[in-house]
């Protein structure tokens, strides 16, 4: 479990600072969120390139330098080809391969830069979040009450993690906070599809707009956890036929390709609808993002990097992609 903060999060900035002003605030925090990142993959294409020319040999060391920073096979291989479109054979230095990094990087992501969009027709719209222990996923579900609290929406938490009460015990403090109503098992091991249809049959009740539910994360038993989810699916339906509404997969940076990995089991088990990207500021492997983009297409929605609601924030492609290269 991340420890939750000693106070209660950074709220958004306000709404009449000015929208160039929030772009930048939220740009640094992010570049200093991928600073290890950065300087992973930008350490090595300075040394590659200093005023050199992009023959063969050089584009063959730059897919392997991208392979290397986790942007995966398949991204590193689109980018080089980029390159070697339009500027083989001529004298490049390292800024310019930055630049040009930040371009192909962004060509990539910029399809799946999407925001998390709630339907305010339905009472509630309901997000549910899946991915394995550890990566963020009741982290996330706070953030995301909180923000949404702050826009005006009511919010409830569902504890379907039963099987950790630390996980409980976490969402109901954030609950406290946020003053967020919280659904939380009877006991221990409870049945995670009962408690979420009694919690979506209340939230109906009362007219909640937006209802996040929190999953068990267990992988070492895979059938177990995907007949759980399947089941959890399978009851809410009975209340609402087109619940859940999202279904988003939290992911942590820190774990590099693993996260592929991941992204593949979730979907053989649920249909992922989107993804969030947490701990970039732990991790010197940010560049997944951009193998995940080229490999699943699935909207990257949220990225975290750091503890306060203020830090989770939608993805750009712009943004991420310079950050990533470490430009402005």
């Amino acid at each position: 479990m991340q420890p939750l903060p000693a106070s209660l999060p950074t709220p958004p900035l306000p709404v009449d600072e000015p929208e160039e002003a929030a772009r930048t605030g939220w740009f640094s925090r992010l570049r200093a969120g991928l600073s290890r990142s950065t300087a992973r993959l930008t350490d090595s294409v300075t040394t590659l390139f200093r005023k050199r020319r992009l023959d063969n040999e050089a584009l063959e060391e730059l897919e392997e330098t991208l392979i290397t920073a986790d942007l995966g096979v398949a991204a590193s291989r689109r980018i080089v080809e980029g390159f070697r479109r339009t500027r083989f054979g001529k004298e490049v230095t390292d800024e310019e391969v930055k630049a040009a990094l930040a371009e192909e990087i962004a060509t990539i992501l910029g399809p799946v830069a999407q925001p998390l969009v709630l339907d305010p027709l339905r009472a509630p719209h309901v997000v549910l979040v899946v991915g394995v222990n550890g990566t963020g996923k009741t982290t996330t579900i706070a953030k995301l009450g909180q923000q949404y609290r702050e826009q005006g929406l009511s919010c409830a938490f569902v504890a379907g993690d039963t099987f950790r009460a630390a996980a409980v015990e976490q969402l109901q403090i954030w609950g406290e906070r946020t003053g967020a109503r919280v659904f939380k098992p009877a006991k221990e091991g409870a049945d995670a599809a009962g408690l979420a249809f009694d919690a979506l049959t209340a939230a109906r009740a009362e007219g909640t707009q937006v209802l996040l539910v929190d999953t068990a994360g267990r992988l070492h038993n895979k059938t177990a956890l995907m007949e759980e989810l399947r089941k959890v699916i399978r009851v809410m339906k009975r209340v609402d036929p087109e619940a859940p509404h999202s279904v988003l997969l939290v992911l942590d940076a820190t774990t590099g390709q693993n996260a592929v990995q991941q992204v593949k089991v979730f979907k053989e088990m649920v249909a992922v609808t989107g993804l969030a990207v947490t701990k970039l500021d732990g991790s010197a492997k940010g560049g997944v993002v951009v193998a995940l983009a080229q490999e699943f297409g699935l909207p990257v929605h949220v990225v975290g990097v750091g503890e306060k609601a203020a830090d989770l924030r939608p993805f750009t492609a712009r943004d991420y992609a310079r950050g990533l290269v470490g430009l402005p």
